[in-house]
């Protein structure tokens, strides 16, 4: 199982940032991640300098959203879809992406509800409950 440090995850954007500026070629996950840092050109200036971004605090008490966090949820959905795992979930997503029509849109819906359902799970101490984020999702729609 892949558990990535919070430093490795830095890591990975800001040099997957670096390889698509250069016009390197990228690894599959790369090209999914790039294509969200596209979407998200206000993360340029955190993806820049990889000793800054190892450094950076995003606190919550600061009101900063954490860049790296975000594009991670953006991967993750994406990743979910894919393979449609949870069960649901990509016809889930699909719906609500028409309902809106952006799919970016939709992860930023689906986010609150991946979020939720962490929450929960951790709070609780069960594991996460994939039928309850999808319900959550389908709700969206």
């Amino acid at each position: 199982m892949f558990n990535p440090s919070q430093d490795d995850v830095r890591r990975f954007f800001c040099e997957t940032y670096r390889k698509h500026r250069a016009g390197e070629i990228l690894t599959p996950l790369e090209a999914i991640a790039s294509d969200w840092l596209d979407q998200h050109p206000e993360y340029a200036d955190d993806l820049k300098d990889v000793d800054a971004a190892l450094g950076a605090d995003y606190s919550v008490e600061n009101g900063q959203t954490n860049p790296f966090l975000h594009l991670s949820m953006h991967l993750s959905i994406a990743e979910q879809i894919s393979i449609d795992q949870p069960p649901g979930i990509k016809a889930a997503a699909t719906a609500l992406t028409q309902r809106l029509q952006s799919e970016h849109e939709a992860h930023h819906q689906i986010m609150e509800c991946l979020g939720q359902m962490i929450w929960n799970s951790q709070r609780s101490g069960l594991p996460p409950d994939g039928a309850a984020y999808i319900d959550c999702v389908r709700k969206r729609v």
